[in-house]
């Protein structure tokens, strides 16, 4: 007597109540599921981790750097609010997840997207765009809303039972917190945030970025989060530390190139200059180490500390004036 086959599926997992439910609603018709999340310098998959390990979820993660920056830097569809490519992120993560079910011999992808919940990566069309140019439409499920979309193979080939699905619509979350209590789950994470892309500064300094450099690094990405970027002129720009937690980030990206500057005789921030500069630039930048450190109000100058790969330099200069500097501030 020949064996049936088990069914196997990849759920795209962010963590977030709609796909640890999503992953539920697939278990309980019997079919293994693996979690697939990805992590690049904009979002992490942390949340993801705790989510999957809390429900016993195996999972992958992926760095999709590479493609997801060339996604950024030229979305198809164009951006959110602010850079957040929404329509051609879904669609790059969406294939990468069909290329993997195919991979592993998996039998379909799914997600925890609801119909109407967000307004433009998922309305009815941009559902149907994004699974369509993924190139595996008739392969991807949204269990949540299901009953309400184009029946997919998986489900004319009986693999999944249309049935059992749901017919969720809108950004109401009722009905799924009535299923996470069903499955037992009482900790879930807040659906709104997660993505540098949607936050307002984060996206300015992303916009300059890609402006004024083509050979940026990660790193350079990495330090867009960090403390108060201040342009001195098209090529350089000082990153001052609002606090101790941003002092440590940017002490541990620099690299030998960097100009790092510190108060020598007062409490202040770790600045740094990316790449260095020529003296100028860097009496510029010690100048804005001067404006936000400690030193008396009425000092006219004061020293500061500058180190630069094994060699320290001091420089004497006058704090720079900090009503300019919001001028220039990214």
């Amino acid at each position: 007597m020949e064996t049936k086959k088990a069914v196997k599926a990849i759920a795209l997992f962010s963590g977030g109540l709609d796909s640890i439910v999503s992953v539920k609603l697939i278990q309980e018709q019997g079919i293994e599921v693996l979690g697939l999340t990805f992590r690049t310098p904009f979002f992490g998959a942390g949340k993801a981790r705790a989510a999957a390990d809390m429900i016993g979820l195996p999972l992958r993660v992926l760095d999709i750097t590479e493609e997801h920056l060339r996604v950024v830097r030229a979305p198809r569809y164009g951006y959110g609010k602010n850079m957040n490519p929404c329509i051609d992120c879904h669609t790059l993560m969406l294939r990468i997840a069909g290329d993997k079910m195919e991979e592993l011999g998996y039998d379909f992808v799914f997600t925890g997207e609801v119909l109407g919940q967000r307004p433009m990566s998922q309305s009815r069309q941009m559902l149907h765009v994004v699974a369509k140019n993924s190139g595996y439409a008739d392969r991807t499920l949204r269990p949540l809303s299901a009953r309400l979309l184009p029946e997919t193979l998986p489900e004319r080939e009986g693999k999944v039972d249309r049935e059992r699905l749901l017919d969720i619509s809108g950004r109401g979350r009722k009905r799924q917190m009535e299923m996470a209590e069903r499955y037992g789950i009482t900790s879930y994470s807040n659906p709104a945030g997660g993505c540098l892309l949607t936050d307002p500064m984060f996206s300015r300094r992303l916009k300059d970025l890609f402006e004024r450099r083509v050979d940026f690094t990660t790193r350079d990405l990495e330090l867009l989060s960090a403390g108060r970027h201040i342009r001195i002129d098209e090529r350089h720009k000082v990153i001052v530390g609002r606090n101790k937690k941003d002092n440590q980030s940017l002490e541990s990206l620099v690299d030998e190139q960097d100009a790092v500057f510190q108060m020598r005789d007062f409490p202040g921030p770790l600045c740094m200059l990316p790449g260095g500069g020529p003296e100028e630039i860097c009496r510029s930048a010690a100048a804005i180490c001067a404006a936000y450190g400690d030193a008396p109000k009425d000092a006219a100058e004061v020293t500061v500390k500058c180190r630069r790969g094994g060699e320290t330099s001091f420089l004497l200069v006058a704090p720079a004036d900090k009503t300019e500097l919001q001028a220039k501030m990214i």
